[in-house]
């Protein structure tokens, strides 16, 4: 609530966040809202990092980052967290330093783990919106449920190529099993890994999936709850499709 919100701010926070404090949208009080909020980022890559950068920019008090991967340097053309000489170092120990010297204000928490079953329920547990930057179904999966019975908001992107998807799943929504019920047959959708990616448009959907945890926090605007935005790199079109509730969706059906 508002009145629990610390509306006190630094001089240097105040010329920090000026830009944001002179929007009728934001003000001080949006602002204390961004410092109060808590975030977790799931995958340190081409979405995680400048969307770890942006909230971090723009003063999310709390964020979490999970990553169990290492820095290489294969990923340097896309995961702007990361730098040369942070190959072969623990990916979110180079991502919260780069944050960090974005923002001493803000406090990163680093989660050095490979997202599953067991693990997924006590990592969300904390955090009031969950970020999915993962590259693989089987941790969307884990993700997506976990977060939907725990009552949270997930903000899920995927890049291939040169296309991007964003969408966001809530309580008492259309869940992510809703949009894919089960996980494609092995082999049948290729990784970037196998099929590459342009690296700018992995910046372009993690700075929306930003966008979109920020209007969530600050209550502004219209979000991509119940809707998923799709984006053809290549001739530069962006579509947005309304996602309907699948009555008989393992997850969230009627008899789940």
């Amino acid at each position: 609530m508002d009145g629990d919100l610390n509306l006190n701010f630094s001089e240097e926070e105040i010329r920090r966040y000026a830009r944001h404090i002179l929007l009728d949208e934001v003000g001080g009080v949006g602002q204390a809202r961004l410092r109060a909020a808590r975030v977790l980022i799931v995958g340190m890559g081409g979405l995680g990092s400048p969307l770890l950068l942006y909230l971090a920019a723009a003063g999310v008090g709390t964020i979490g980052i999970a990553d169990d991967d290492a820095v290489d340097l294969s990923n340097l053309q896309r995961q702007i967290a990361h730098a040369t000489g942070s190959v072969g170092r623990a990916k979110i120990e180079s991502a919260a330093e780069q944050a960090a010297s974005i923002n001493p204000h803000v406090r990163i928490v680093a989660h050095r783990l490979r997202v599953d079953a067991e693990n997924v329920a006590g990592l969300i547990e904390p955090y009031d919106i969950i970020c999915d930057g993962t590259d693989n179904f089987a941790a969307r999966f884990v993700i997506a449920d976990a977060a939907y019975r725990a009552g949270k908001i997930l903000v899920s992107a995927a890049v291939l190529r040169f296309d991007g998807q964003l969408a966001i799943f809530g309580p008492g929504g259309p869940c992510y099993r809703c949009l894919y019920p089960s996980e494609p047959p092995e082999g049948a959708v290729p990784s970037c890994a196998e099929a590459g990616v342009l690296g700018a448009v992995t910046g372009v959907m993690g700075t929306l999936q930003a966008t979109e945890v920020l209007k969530l926090i600050l209550g502004i605007g219209e979000t991509l709850a119940g809707r998923l935005l799709i984006w053809d790199g290549l001739a530069m079109r962006f579509r947005i499709v309304r996602l309907a509730r699948d009555p008989v969706c393992p997850v969230c059906g009627e008899n789940s």
